[in-house]
């Protein structure tokens, strides 16, 4: 499957029913969740990160996001969606490269390292850039998912959070994204008028505690990704493994491992 084929197939995911996206973080973990039964593999910048020594929040550089996501895209045959934070240093370079390693659409971030969120226009013009990025680089079929962190960062006051959304929404829908990812909320009432009021397929982020995916999928979301939580857990399995051991000399937390057999023949 060439990769303009594999982004009208990722198009095509977000069109009927609920798109679930476990999140991986390199070639193993992408291989599993693709042996799992994922139709496409999202990166997480956070495991991305943490697997190289950097910290969350722009702390990669470009190339080694780039890497990650090549080696990523090597090791599966479905579709690959980057995670490319708020684009390091040079947005619409980083959304050329990722394409030339092989991703058919990105997630890009309307929130600063300084935790305020760029103006409205301002994220408008940063996502048209990166529409134009994705022609020039042979893929105008890249599936754009403008990441709203509102909720998430807690900007303005309670109250009036849903309607920054939905102008934030609309503004980025005129600007060339294809889906909107609303990161930090979970409330069903306020999910469902988000997803009435938008034409573009709706993200949320999955966790311990929230709906689960059949009540956002009656909520109307369309696509379902848990950003860090899958890298989380296998670092506190190594984390738990390794104080038992060093504690008890037991190795009890090892159980359930995937068979090495099953890991290596995957590569």
């Amino acid at each position: 499957m060439t990769v303009n084929q594999k982004a009208t197939t990722f198009r095509g995911l977000h069109d009927d029913g609920l798109l679930i996206l476990p999140n991986a973080w390199d070639a193993a973990s992408a291989a599993l969740v693709e042996r799992a039964g994922a139709k496409a593999i999202a990166t997480t910048s956070a495991g991305v990160a943490w697997s190289l020594g950097r910290r969350d929040g722009q702390g990669l550089s470009r190339a080694e996001a780039v890497g990650a996501v090549a080696r990523i895209a090597a090791a599966v045959g479905v579709p690959v969606t980057a995670d490319v934070e708020g684009g390091y240093d040079d947005l619409a370079a980083t959304v050329s490269e990722v394409i030339g390693a092989g991703a058919v659409g990105v997630n890009v971030e309307d929130s600063k390292d300084d935790g305020t969120l760029f103006g409205i226009s301002e994220q408008g013009e940063r996502l048209a850039g990166v529409r134009a990025a994705a022609a020039s680089a042979g893929l105008p079929e890249l599936l754009v998912n403008a990441r709203i962190d509102v909720y998430l960062l807690g900007i303005g006051a309670p109250g009036g959070r849903l309607d920054e959304v939905l102008a934030r929404a609309a503004a980025y829908a005129d600007a060339g994204a294809d889906c909107l990812y609303v990161i930090g909320l979970s409330d069903l009432d306020a999910i469902s008028h988000i997803a009435e009021a938008s034409a573009l397929p709706l993200n949320v982020l999955a966790f311990p505690g929230a709906p689960a995916a059949a009540e956002f999928a009656a909520a109307g979301v369309r696509r379902l990704s848990v950003g860090p939580l899958v890298a989380q857990a296998a670092y506190a399995v190594a984390e738990r493994a390794a104080a038992e051991l060093l504690a008890t000399g037991t190795c009890e937390e090892l159980e359930g491992g995937v068979d090495y057999g099953t890991l290596n023949a995957l590569f």
